[in-house]
């Protein structure tokens, strides 16, 4: 038995979700598609909320949040993150299929946010409908203006000001872009985060605080493409905050915490990114080794050829070795916290996102023609692997981490000295 076997209880939700998947996501892939693209594509896909309900019944519902975030087990299914991962990754073999069970980011990662974070009166405002899956959210950090790699250039303000009333405000402004989920009209809040100290202590300058989306000032520019993508209904928006205000009680944890926050948000989602990454690889693999039996060139099958079948095992291989990395992440953030795992954390980001480019470019070249275009998945799934390597951090920033672990652990600890008489 290794320390990633899994429990009685996560082989049988393995179980009900791969059925599950197979019943009712892969056979309704066109479906969704179709749905997308008849009438207003930022309307919700009446597919995904007919499936919702089904999904609830099987009981698999907001799988997502850990005990350690959790702590009152009144939210979630009490799943530790490794026990996740292996779920994360079945869902994530379809891009828009985590929705269905309410595992959508960065739904989860605002949910984990308030979850550990908000106040009872946050939670019940927004934690609530959002574990219902009668809302959804969206996440505003990145900037056009600067570098949004380093969280310290960000320039947006959150400003505390006093109302005419008497009741303390916070004024916010700020011009963002990449806002994930923005698109869809049933997105009612966003984590804002900006600077409401710019003077203070590098790390201490940002705060994080809740943002209606329905503010006056708020305002969508734009949606945005992934390699001519727009994600419809979920979408990434162009948004611009000019003069909202908000109540006081809308800031998350005090003043000065939102690296804070980000730090307790941005570990278990890379593990949920990395693992769904996994599942599209792994589906990419799949589709490859069908492809391959079924065409046949130069008088024979493309599986008969030597080049074909390296590509094959070469996938097999990097996957297993990407699955592994990411479950021991899992496991170390389970077992010793998210900060004493960030270089397994950090090392996974690379990881993950070039295996699944790798894997889906071989499946595209298996493919050919079709492989680049709408009959099969695989364009999309580049698209999206490709954006997760800039996504919660680019790779540069990740190797950065990894290094400094690394020079951290070999570097010897001052001896104190102690004299002899």
């Amino acid at each position: 038995m290794t320390m990633f076997d899994a429990s009685p209880r996560v082989r049988d939700l393995q179980q009900r979700l791969t059925r599950f998947m197979e019943e009712h996501i892969y056979p309704n892939e066109a479906e969704f598609d179709r749905q997308v693209n008849t009438g207003n594509r930022w309307e919700h896909v009446q597919l995904i909320e007919d499936l919702k309900p089904l999904a609830q019944q099987e009981g698999l519902w907001n799988l997502f949040l850990p005990p350690r975030t959790d702590t009152e087990g009144q939210f979630g299914a009490g799943l530790t993150n490794l026990e996740y991962a292996t779920l994360c990754e079945i869902m994530g073999r379809v891009w828009w299929a985590p929705e269905i069970f309410n595992c959508n980011a960065p739904d989860t990662g605002n949910m984990e946010v308030l979850a550990r974070y908000g106040t009872r009166e946050q939670q019940d405002t927004w934690l609530r409908p959002l574990l219902a899956g009668e809302i959804r959210s969206s996440f505003t950090m990145t900037e056009p203006a600067v570098a949004s790699s380093d969280a310290t250039n960000i320039q947006s303000e959150i400003v505390r000001d006093i109302a005419p009333d008497g009741t303390v405000e916070y004024v916010i402004n700020g011009h963002k872009w990449w806002t994930s989920g923005a698109g869809d009209p049933r997105c009612k809040v966003t984590i804002f985060m900006g600077k409401s100290d710019p003077g203070g202590p590098r790390h201490l300058q940002q705060s994080m605080i809740l943002v209606p989306m329905d503010a006056p000032g708020v305002t969508i520019r734009r949606m945005l493409t992934v390699f001519g993508y727009d994600d419809a209904p979920h979408g990434h928006a162009e948004v611009t905050f000019e003069n909202v205000r908000v109540p006081a009680s809308n800031m998350l944890l005090g003043e000065g915490r939102g690296f804070e926050i980000a730090q307790g948000r941005l570990g278990p989602g890379r593990i949920h990114h990395c693992m769904r990454l996994i599942g599209q690889a792994e589906r990419a693999l799949e589709l490859m080794v069908t492809r391959s039996q079924a065409r046949v060139a130069f008088g024979k099958t493309l599986s008969e050829q030597g080049t074909v079948r390296e590509m094959i095992a070469r996938s097999r291989i990097e996957i297993d070795q990407a699955r592994l990395l990411t479950l021991h992440a899992a496991h170390m953030m389970d077992t010793v916290g998210n900060k004493a795992a960030r270089g397994q954390i950090a090392a996974i980001k690379v990881v993950a996102p070039n295996v699944a480019l790798a894997v889906i470019d071989r499946a595209i070249q298996v493919f050919g023609g079709a492989g680049v275009s709408q009959d099969t998945p695989l364009a999309n799934m580049y698209a999206q692997a490709r954006t997760l390597r800039l996504a919660d951090g680019p790779d540069a920033v990740h190797l950065e981490t990894v290094a400094k672990e690394e020079f951290r652990a070999r570097t010897p600890r001052k001896q104190e000295v102690v004299s002899a008489d």
